[in-house]
Parts: structure tokens; sequence; C-alpha cells
């Protein structure tokens, strides 16, 4: 496997739906061919990490992976159908998936934000107030169509809203955190009401970077800079006005990716949107796809943090290893 894989290279592999397909997959390994390669699709979100482990995984033991992404529905339905070995999940599995004999464990929590042009035209009241969960419901079901009544400013901008139209956990994980304690605004429905519907994470940055007048979500390392943490790019967070009284500053945490993280894991970003995510397999996990998942809930937790995701509590990690090990 070459040293130079970088984590931004699969974040554009992500945002495209391609195959990163890791080098040395084609030979590398203890058998000499592909064929021994653990294979794994499935959520955008995850992808960066796993792709890093797979790599620290494959320096260390030899076995070699086939990864690529697609989306959480993609990595389900190639799981049950023998393409793949491991789906990477950014949801709970849901009762008709566990009927079926998918066994999932958590890997690591990751979190999605509402993200807009960094020249927005409300940037500044954005910025300085934040948006409530109503607020943010209002304008992604189209209450709400217009800038200027999104906050206290003489502004007449037509808001443009984008969604996902992949198989995307984090567009559901969105959708339920803006019905609050009501009816939950499915992808289907939200799609339906966006402007426009990009394939991945990758994608909706670009558009967003394209357009001061829109709005969507994205997962946090496509907001906030690989290398330095920092807000670099066009794409800037919603800050989440949290209990409706304006944003405090215990609710003032989206300078860097390090402040941001550090709420989601003192669970002060509230959960959804902050969500685990987790490793499946059809009825159990088995020889080297087992030691992987293994492998990534006892050495791989220690390097979730500097990744840009929240690492799991060691009660959650002794549990996910409990299931692993009990298998179906």
């Amino acid at each position: 496997m070459t040293q130079n894989y970088s984590r931004r290279s699969v974040l554009q592999l992500a945002g495209a739906g391609s195959v990163a397909s890791l080098a040395g997959c084609a030979g590398s390994g203890s058998n000499g061919n592909s064929s021994s390669a653990v294979r794994i699709s499935g959520g955008v979100g995850p992808l960066p990490m796993v792709e890093v482990w797979a790599d620290m995984y494959e320096d260390q033991t030899g076995v070699t992976f086939d990864i690529s992404g697609g989306g959480t529905g993609v990595g389900v339905s190639d799981l049950f159908n023998g393409q793949v070995d491991v789906a990477m999940m950014g949801r709970d599995p849901d009762e008709e998936e566990l009927e079926e004999g998918l066994i999932a464990v958590p890997m690591l929590i990751d979190t999605v934000v509402g993200t807009v042009n960094v020249d927005n035209p409300v940037y500044d009241e954005l910025r300085e107030n934040g948006l409530t969960r109503e607020d943010l419901e209002a304008i992604f079901t189209r209450e709400i169509t217009n800038w200027g009544d999104v906050a206290d400013a003489d502004v007449d901008e037509e808001i443009t809203v984008y969604g996902r139209s992949d198989s995307s956990a984090a567009y559901q994980q969105w959708g339920d955190f803006l019905g609050g304690d009501g009816d939950k605004h499915t992808e289907s429905e939200l799609e339906n009401l966006a402007d426009a519907n990009h394939n991945g994470d990758q994608s909706v940055a670009e558009a967003i970077g394209r357009n001061e007048n829109a709005v969507s979500l994205n997962n946090i390392n496509y907001v906030y800079d690989l290398g330095s943490g920092e807000l670099e790019s066009d794409v800037r967070p919603i800050p989440l006005d949290i209990d409706g009284d304006g944003l405090s500053e215990d609710e003032d945490f989206y300078e860097t990716r390090d402040e941001f993280l550090e709420a989601v894991e003192a669970g002060i970003y509230p959960a959804p949107p902050a969500r685990e995510m987790f490793l499946a397999a059809d009825d159990g996990f088995e020889d080297e796809a087992y030691d992987f998942v293994e492998w990534v809930l006892t050495d791989g937790q220690e390097y979730v943090s500097e990744n840009g995701y929240v690492p799991l509590e060691e009660g959650r990690l002794e549990e996910a290893l409990e299931k692993l090990a009990e298998g179906p």
C-alpha cells in the first residue's frame, strides 16, 4: 500500500461514489491476488476513517482491502447480495435488516451540520445568533424561502436548498433532527422539496461553494480543512441555537474542528444530527473481516479524533466487542 494515500483523495472519491481500491489489492496479499481482500462498501460519512484504518491495518498485517462508498443503502444491498464482506452504515440498522440476519457494531461517532456559503447575504447574522432547529426545519421544508426572513437584515434573496440524491444515512438523520419531537422528515420528502439534489458530500460542498444563497448539510470533514482543522474553504457551518435563546458562549464552538468535536463528545451538540456509525456483516463477521473489526474497536480507536470523528466511550466499546464475539 502506498504511504501517500491522502484523506483528501478519499473524500473526493467518496463524493463521486467511486471505488477507492487501496494500492496493493491487486497482488500484495498473502495469496498474491485480490480475491483475499476484505471487501467493504457503504456510507460516505465513515469512508475516510475506514480507509485510514485499512491503510494502517494492511501495513501491520498484510491484509488487503477493496473499499467503495455509495451510501449506506448501497452498502447494505451489497452485503446481502454477497458482493462485500462488510457494510459501512451511517445509521442504526432497521428491523427488517436485522430480521434478514444483519449484524452491526458501532465504530465511531460522526456528525453533520447545516452549511452555507461564506458570502451568504446574512452570514454575519447567522454566525452571531445561530439558527434554531425550528428555523432550519422551516428553511428545508420551504416554509421560509427568503434569507431576509431568516435574519433581521435588509435582504431580499431567495434561498436555494440543496439535498442529497444518494442513499444517504446523513440525510435521513438530518430529517429526523429537523422533525424534532414531531413527525420525522423522510429522505424522499426532503429531496422533493429541494431545488437540486447532489450525489455525496463532496458534490454538496462544491455546490454550496458556488452559490452564495444556497443552504444544505455536510459531514464536518467537508466543512473544516482536513489538515489544519480550520475553516478555509467557501463552506461554513450554521451555528445551532440549541435552547432558542440566541447563541450562548457554551453553544459557540464552530471556529475549529477540534472545538466542534469536543462539543459532540460532551453531548452539547445534539444527536441527531450527531450519530453513531456502524460496521455490519451478513450473519456475523468472519476471518480477516472479524479480525479487522476487532482491531478497529481496540487499537484503531486511538486514531479517530485526529481524523475528524469522535471515538466511542469505553462502555460502548465493550458492548460492541461482546456483540462482535457473540455473532448471530
